[in-house]
């Protein structure tokens, strides 16, 4: 698998009414990563926006709207718990879902990333049919609550 190099996919959704795609955020240091995740999502259906680090993320939320947000823990810079601890706070951005995507597998640095705001949790490597099922299962407990702005 791929995914020893860095490491991951989706089904197509219309969340943000008219005929508009999502728009996924990926936000990963290793670029082999973005790639595979990128051409993952678009061969879903999806468009995609990268950010190398939780900076590069910051700088592209400002002239990108994005729907979801993907992001890696462990990234130079601004590392994904600095980002989603970020992203809470700017009421922009604080209902926006993230799946945080990571080889780490320490049940206190997942129930870190949860208590900050991160709406899941996968460990690399992660296959195409986990980050789908992922991102459906955020997106259906997120309407089942009521739906937010920016999904």
């Amino acid at each position: 698998m791929v995914s020893i190099l860095c490491s991951m996919s989706f089904g197509v959704y219309n969340f943000n009414g008219g005929g508009n795609v999502m728009k996924i955020l990926v936000v990963d240091d290793c670029q082999t990563t973005r790639k595979l995740l990128g051409h993952y999502l678009r061969s879903s259906g999806y468009t995609v926006v990268f950010a190398e680090n939780g900076l590069d993320a910051l700088e592209k939320l400002a002239t990108e709207s994005v729907n979801l947000i993907v992001t890696d823990l462990n990234m130079p810079y601004m590392d994904g718990i600095e980002l989603i601890k970020t992203l809470r706070s700017d009421p922009t951005w604080d209902e926006t879902p993230i799946l945080m995507v990571t080889t780490e597998s320490d049940d206190a640095e997942k129930e870190k990333a949860i208590s900050f705001g991160a709406n899941g949790y996968l460990i690399k490597p992660v296959t195409s049919d986990t980050i789908t099922e992922n991102i459906k299962s955020i997106i259906k407990s997120i309407f089942a609550k009521g739906g937010v702005r920016n999904v």
